[in-house]
């Protein structure tokens, strides 16, 4: 970026301040962003990071500060304003109509404003099917629930691209996406930035930061840290930065030798699901953290889900410590000591609205019941604070709702809640999507805790540095069948995605 493109600021915040109550969210923060840059902004959840965004969308007011668009100062008043000011905002959070098509909510902002008493379906899918294109091969006829998680994401940014943006916002936009819808996105924003048009860039991934951003402005406790180039900086001074300390290893130590007892945990033969995966067979060893890594569609979750018999009609064997297993519902999984930990925390792993003392115990509420069969407050309490204490959790106390924790605090309540039951395997699907950096690293070092105290932990993760710095082994799943396996120098990135989505091709030519 030339010297003159460096004072071309097209947003400029100055000492931006809000308050909840008597939380401070934000603490008098600064952010700039030049015209035509990728600009990622980073911080642990809580930092402030979405205050800021939904300050500068319009859906909340700063209790004082100035925003300045082009060098004039604005009042962001709605998201609507900000959307004819020219700011977009794809959100983490998919907020589309279900019943209706691709095409209509894409440009139902320009329809619900059009005045025109009649509706040219026709013309709205063909200019829905312009921008599709760009991103992925949608049907722009289909109603939305017929898409998958993350087509669902590739139309909510393609509806900001309908917009006249000079700014777009894009909240962790990959954290549904494929590597190769991933990639895609990654191309579409570096030719909006040759355009002109600004990006800011939440992230909690550094490859991603680090691959395809300009700078990157730190947020902490609601304060501005520190603004650097990407090009002169490293992932670690970022985290340090994010985390106001420094984190040695966001992995801990692996399996050793001398830890490596040979032992079967778990068998699995010959597993089959008529429409989603077909003669499955792994097996789990005492000590070990296994991975299971395979592009999105590729049968990972349904495997594991169909293990624990959470879905679908499952044939094949499953034995624990050698003895088969009759698994015909999940509530013979969890009897049987096996339990799965959903990647939508928020939809399936927790209960939002309850009390963390009320989700730990909800897999097996027997254990904190009385006799008469009422829950004992006192019990299902101290067994929350236990396990609370076990896992480093931070919160006020055991008897506030879910909602109120941070993500990572959250996902230690789900793991919490795996651990009442005295599992002796869990499964965790994507256990660190949406949460920060200081807490992945804690979540990994739990992870490694409890495999070394016995018990069998099988990690689903889209993110290959986090499958190859956690894990000790990694399964590859193409197409509903495990593809190969690779341990110690061979777990690479590039061993991973050739068995995820090459291998046989090759392998036949």
């Amino acid at each position: 970026m030339s010297e003159g493109a460096e004072c071309d600021l097209i947003l400029k915040i100055t000492k931006l301040t809000k308050s909840f109550g008597p939380i401070r969210a934000l603490r008098g923060v600064d952010f700039e962003l030049r015209r035509g840059e990728i600009h990622a902004l980073a911080g642990e959840n809580g930092a402030g990071k979405s205050t800021l965004m939904n300050i500068i969308d319009g859906i909340l007011s700063p209790d004082s500060g100035e925003i300045r668009l082009d060098g004039e100062p604005v009042t962001m008043t709605s998201p609507a304003m900000a959307q004819r000011l020219g700011i977009g905002f794809v959100h983490q959070e998919i907020a589309l109509c279900p019943d209706i098509t691709v095409a209509e909510n894409i440009f139902m902002a320009a329809t619900s404003t059009s005045g025109a008493m009649l509706m040219d379906f026709r013309a709205l899918e063909r200019k829905a099917a312009d921008i599709l294109h760009r991103l992925a091969d949608i049907d722009p006829a289909l109603p939305v629930r017929m898409l998958s998680i993350s087509q669902q994401q590739l139309v909510e940014i393609a509806k900001a691209l309908t917009l006249d943006c000079r700014v777009l916002i894009l909240d962790e936009p990959t954290a549904a996406l494929t590597e190769r819808e991933s990639q895609i996105l990654f191309d579409i924003m570096r030719n909006l930035a040759t355009q002109g048009i600004s990006i800011i860039y939440i992230s909690h991934r550094m490859v991603e930061i680090f691959d395809n951003c300009d700078r990157v402005t730190v947020l902490r406790d609601g304060q501005y840290v520190a603004t650097m180039n990407v090009a002169e900086t490293t992932p670690g001074e970022v985290v340090s930065a994010m985390v106001g300390r420094v984190i040695d290893s966001l992995y801990p130590e692996k399996q050793r030798e001398n830890e490596r007892s040979g032992e079967t945990i778990l068998d699995v033969r010959s597993l089959t699901e008529r429409t989603r995966f077909s003669d499955v067979s792994f097996e789990l060893r005492k000590g070990e953290i296994l991975g299971l890594a395979g592009l999105i569609g590729a049968g990972r979750s349904e495997i594991v889900k169909g293990i624990c018999r959470l879905e679908g009609e499952v044939t094949g064997d499953v034995a624990l410590f050698g003895r088969r297993l009759a698994l015909r519902h999940y509530s013979d999984s969890i009897a049987e000591g096996i339990v799965y930990l959903s990647e939508d925390r928020k939809q399936d792993g927790l209960f939002l609205d309850m009390s963390i003392a009320a989700n730990v115990s909800a897999l097996d509420v027997g254990q904190v019941a009385s006799r008469a069969g009422l829950i004992d407050d006192d019990r299902e309490a101290e067994l929350a604070e236990r396990l609370g204490g076990r896992l480093n959790l931070k919160c006020g106390h055991v008897g506030q709702p879910v909602s109120a924790l941070s993500g990572g605090n959250q996902q230690k309540v789900a793991i919490a809640k795996m651990l009442s039951v005295n599992p002796k395997v869990i499964f965790l699907d994507e256990p660190t999507r949406g949460v920060d950096v200081g807490a992945k690293a804690e979540i990994h070092r739990i992870l490694r805790e409890l495999a070394r105290n016995g018990v069998g932990i099988v990690v689903i993760s889209s993110e290959l540095p986090e499958l190859i710095g956690v894990c000790d082994r990694v399964l590859v799943v193409r197409e509903g069948r495990v593809a190969g396996e690779v341990a110690g120098d061979e777990m690479t990135e590039r061993n991973i995605m050739y068995l995820a989505s090459v291998a046989e091709e090759r392998k036949e030519a």
